[in-house]
């Protein structure tokens, strides 16, 4: 146990296509592993597979990239998780415009496979030809789907700063750009990252907090800042090679409750 009031799992293996899901030990519902092992969580979100694309022209990638999604959903769903967080993927050079219909009836279909998950679309750091990096075309997704309240974006720090967005020197100012790009109320989550490159290298680069480019103030800054401020924050941090450690979450803890 680290001290994590929330925390992301992924609910079958992020680098395949198998659907089987994570067993609960006999639990009914994750809610109650989470509440039987006293670990002091109080929500929990997942992670799509890494492999869905959405934003494929491909047919057989994006067919079953929709299947992947829907049984995800369903069965975050079926164990009490509320929400999922998505990489949206890659167009391959055709551009958004010819993908857009396709990712919102990607959507659409996963959202109908559960009545209460809701998908928190993750922002790209823009290698290639992903999909997300741009705040305004996920507002554009979010804008397109039937069900707009069950969708959302999880806001990615280290992604948001290589994909050229540089908040150091200006947190307030990136801020209400944030505000201004995305729908009122859309930005659920935070995925909080230090980062390995410098900004605009489109690099997918996470690092621990304080030993990247970006550093402790101007994250701890922006996560204080409204949008930010009211959205979960979740570490992606590479730790000692393992993932958050508890000298993590403490340390975001401590950032959360700066003014």
């Amino acid at each position: 146990m680290i001290g994590a009031s929330v925390i992301q799992i992924f609910s079958n293996s992020p680098r395949t296509w198998k659907a089987a899901s994570i067993a609960l030990g006999g639990f009914e519902g994750f809610g109650d592993a989470i509440d039987a092992a006293g670990s002091g969580v109080q929500r929990v979100v997942s992670h799509v597979s890494y492999l869905v694309n959405i934003a494929s022209p491909d047919p057989e990638l994006y067919e079953r990239s929709v299947r992947v999604l829907r049984e995800t959903l369903n069965f975050c769903g079926t164990i009490g998780v509320t929400g999922a967080v998505l990489h949206l993927g890659s167009h391959r050079g055709v551009g958004l415009d010819a993908r857009l219909g396709a990712i919102r009836d990607a959507i659409d279909d996963a959202l109908a496979a559960s009545q209460s998950v809701k998908l928190l679309l993750e922002n790209s750091a823009g290698a290639g030809d992903s999909v997300g990096s741009s705040l305004s075309d996920l507002a554009r997704i979010i804008g397109s789907v039937q069900q707009t309240h069950r969708i959302g974006v999880c806001l990615d720090t280290q992604h948001l700063f290589a994909a050229g967005c540089d908040f150091r020197a200006a947190t307030a100012t990136a801020a209400r750009r944030i505000a201004g790009e995305l729908p009122e109320g859309s930005v659920q989550a935070v995925h909080l990252n230090d980062s390995k490159v410098v900004s605009g290298s489109h690099l997918d680069r996470h690092e621990n907090l304080g030993a990247g480019a970006i550093g402790v103030d101007a994250l701890a800054a922006l996560i204080c800042e409204d949008p930010l401020a009211k959205a979960d924050v979740i570490l992606e941090t590479p730790g000692d090679g393992d993932g958050p450690r508890r000298e993590d979450v403490d340390l975001a803890k401590r950032m959360v409750g700066l003014t």
